[in-house]
């Protein structure tokens, strides 16, 4: 095996300038492919943290059934009572994988600062438990003031655009309104302890977080509409999903289970979007190498016709040919691949000390740009192209071990 890797390697150095050209495109292709994955992984980790901890959804959350279909018509029917919500934590928390199970309540309304009054949208949450939910998103998306506090109860925080729309900051006071789930009208006064960024454009200029006791106040209720669930590990999602609803079941309790990203379009858009881009980036580069090794396989088998009727009159046998070619093409992926992984972690440092950042469609601030290192992924990749180059030079192969001896001596 040695000694063919040598005659390979050899006959790729007949003509270096077109092996060098084809090793170039196969290192681009690596590259453009590696580049934008580790740029697309980043991204989706990013927006994996932004659902699960910046909107605080958790990893799954828990509806009555029915919730989604009849919820906003009979809302107070398809909320959690205060013995369900026992339940219902009793249950989860058996779970090993489950770190936190929470109540919370979605209000909306009018909110006003005495002379003028907009429509508002808001999470009743349990402080100590977003807290626990947010992590270190709270680097990231910093509160200005005070957080939420169970000893400060009409205390909220309300989203950056709202609170210039009323000329609120931390300090400031005023009123907020709603609907009852039985139809009656109430208002509460509200102190804002803190003004945060959401992070998005659409829900900037109307998101407000209230303790869920506050929530509880201005809705006239004893319940909560979702119960949130926090895991050790996103991956784990599914499995704990199934499990935990069917004990649920099993205890007489009929409900619903959401993942993260059931919940997070915004996600799943995203994601659709890139891994289409991917898959489009992905075939050019699929067509420029194997054009690339066909082109330089062939070639070579026109330039050395008369060394390969040579090989055949000593006695290599066909198979023995197309042995020889399949592992220059395959030579060719391999120093391309290592090009191009050289190349993709020069870049990645390149990128992490520039300290980039850029502000992506819909965001309302600027994000890192950053591209993720992953030796799994580049070595799936370097696979993928030395296969693919080693399966392109087999055509030209066959064509090699199909000549007949005798033309081939002749050849001219």
């Amino acid at each position: 095996m040695a000694n063919w890797l040598k005659i390979a390697f050899g006959n790729l150095l007949k003509n270096r300038r077109r092996s060098l050209v084809t090793i170039m495109g196969i290192g681009i292709g690596f590259v453009s492919v590696s580049l934008f994955y580790g740029y697309i992984h980043n991204t989706y980790d990013g927006l994996r943290n932004a659902a699960i901890k910046g909107e605080g959804i958790g990893h799954l959350t828990i509806y009555k059934k029915g919730w989604f279909l009849k919820g906003k018509f009979e809302p107070d029917k398809y909320m959690f009572t205060d013995a369900e919500l026992g339940k219902v934590k009793a249950i989860a928390k058996t779970d090993e994988n489950v770190v936190l199970v929470t109540p919370q309540l979605s209000i909306s309304g009018l909110v006003s600062n005495g002379k003028m009054s907009t429509i508002f949208m808001a999470s009743g949450v349990v402080p100590a438990d977003e807290q626990i939910i947010k992590g270190d998103w709270g680097k990231f998306r910093p509160v200005q003031g005070e957080k939420l506090s169970e000893k400060k109860e009409y205390g909220v925080e309300v989203a950056q655009d709202l609170a210039a729309i009323l000329g609120m900051k931390p300090g400031s006071n005023g009123v907020v309104m709603a609907t009852t789930p039985d139809g009656q009208m109430n208002a509460l006064d509200i102190e804002v302890a803190g003004v945060f960024d959401t992070g998005t454009q659409a829900s900037n200029d109307k998101y407000m977080r209230v303790p869920f006791s506050f929530a509880q106040s201005l809705y006239e209720t004893e319940k909560a509409d979702r119960i949130v669930v926090l895991l050790t590990d996103w991956q784990n999602t599914e499995a704990v999903r199934g499990d935990l609803l069917d004990k649920l079941n099993k205890a007489g309790l009929e409900c619903e289970i959401k993942t993260w990203n059931e919940l997070s379009q915004f996600y799943s858009k995203v994601r659709g979007m890139f891994d289409m881009i991917f898959m489009f980036i992905f075939s050019i580069v699929f067509v420029v190498v194997s054009m690339s090794v066909v082109n330089t396989m062939g070639m070579a088998v026109v330039e050395r016709t008369r060394e390969i009727g040579t090989l055949r009159a000593i006695g290599v046998k066909r198979s023995g040919i197309s042995v020889l070619f399949a592992m220059e093409g395959a030579l060719l992926g391999f120093i391309g691949s290592v090009g191009g992984a050289v190349a993709h972690t020069l870049l990645c440092i390149a990128v992490k000390s520039g300290d980039l950042s850029y502000v992506p469609p819909g965001n309302s601030s600027s994000v890192p740009f950053i591209v993720d290192l992953l030796p799994g992924s580049m070595l799936i990749l370097a696979f993928f192209l030395i296969s693919l180059s080693l399966f392109a030079a087999i055509f030209p192969a066959r064509r090699a071990a199909r000549l007949n001896v005798v033309e081939a001596l002749g050849h001219v």
